[in-house]
Order: C-alpha cells, then sequence, then structure tokens
C-alpha cells in the first residue's frame, strides 16, 4: 500500500473540453467533503468537479461523486484509477470546463480516467508503513533501560510524565508492537502493561 509524499496536477484536453486533475492526502471522507467543497466555491469552471477519494490502511473506506454528469461515467472512473494505483488516504479531483462538444458517456469515461491517470502520474509515493500507539507506565528505576530499547525500536514518545512511577506515551511501526510488549512484561515481571491501538 502506498501513501502520497508529494501530490500531483495535470490538465488534459479532449474536443477542447479541459480537464484539471489533482491527488492530494486527505485522511478522512469528511476532509474530502471539505476539500471538494473549497475547489467547488473556488474554481469558476461553471460546471462539475468530479471526486474520489479512499482512505485507511488498506482502502477500505472510498467514495466518489460524478457531480452532475451521467451516473457512472465519471467518479467511477476516477475512483478505479485511485484503487488501481495502490495509494490510499488519498483524493482525486477533476473539474471539467465544457468546450462546446458532448463526448458521450464512453468518451466521458476515458476523459475522466485520462486526467485522474495523468495526476497519478505526476505525484509521488512512498511506501505506507503501519503505525501503532503504545501507552504505559513503569517504576522509574526502569526508565533508562527502557528507554535505550525505545530508541532502538524508533518509538517516538508523545508524552513522558514523570511521578514516583513513569506514563509513556508514543507511537512506532506496527511491526514492533508484538516486542515492545514481550520486552515491558520481561523487564517488570508481567507488571507493566501496555495498551496498543493501531493508527
Amino acid at each position: 500500500m502506498l501513501i502520497l509524499s508529494s501530490p500531483g496536477q495535470a490538465e488534459t484536453k479532449v474536443k477542447n473540453s479541459r480537464f484539471l486533475a489533482e491527488i492530494f492526502p486527505v485522511h478522512t471522507p469528511e476532509e474530502a467533503k471539505k476539500a471538494w467543497k473549497f475547489r467547488k466555491e473556488t474554481y469558476d469552471n461553471g460546471g462539475h468537479i468530479v471526486y474520489a477519494f479512499t482512505v485507511g490502511a488498506g482502502q477500505n473506506v472510498s467514495g466518489y461523486s460524478d457531480d452532475g454528469e451521467p451516473s457512472g461515467t465519471a467518479g467511477r472512473p476516477v475512483l478505479a484509477v485511485l484503487l488501481g494505483s495502490g495509494v490510499t488516504n488519498a483524493m482525486i479531483t477533476v473539474a471539467r470546463w465544457f468546450g462546446g462538444t458532448k463526448l458521450g458517456t464512453g468518451g466521458l469515461v476515458h476523459a475522466y480516467s485520462d486526467a485522474a491517470k495523468a495526476a497519478v502520474d505526476a505525484a509521488s509515493f512512498t511506501e505506507l508503513v503501519p503505525m501503532s500507539r503504545a501507552e504505559f507506565t513503569l517504576p522509574y528505576p526502569l526508565y533508562a533501560e527502557c528507554k535505550v530499547y525505545l530508541n532502538r525500536i524508533g518509538f517516538t514518545a508523545d508524552s513522558e510524565d514523570f511521578s514516583d512511577r513513569v506514563a509513556i506515551c508514543g507511537t512506532m511501526r506496527s511491526c514492533e508492537a508484538e516486542g515492545l510488549q514481550t520486552f515491558l512484561r520481561d523487564l517488570g515481571n508481567g507488571q507493566i502493561p501496555c495498551k496498543i491501538i493501531e493508527i
């Protein structure tokens, strides 16, 4: 699975109709709808701004809109390009400026697909690394040894609260979660419970 490392934008023309496609990161359906609404308010194209998005570690949440184009001719082809690219947490919008010649349903499918592909080709991607959040509390005398281990696995602490015990909260690659739990169990003789949440 991939995520965007830099967004992409491309412009295509079909029979004088102009298509401006953009791919950029989003993390929730609500964020996707806000991005679409912003473009509707910003672009003076007098018509359609089609969109598709997918979010989640396995592209498990997705959606699209034809925005007034004939059903199935715009949003669905754009979503197919997005899903086929293997990217998640991303959205493609395609704004169309009508050029005076109707493209027909087949022509629209090809035009929107080609525009979406051009935006994907203009973007850069990186491998999605699943991350997890860990929360645990340990006795202060065990902190130094724990800190050495956390640094070794690339743990990023969001907070460390010191009192008679040390409460630690942070993130790491999900592949390190089981090892952390084993380490803490051994370090504290089973007395350091660790809460792990995939993010």
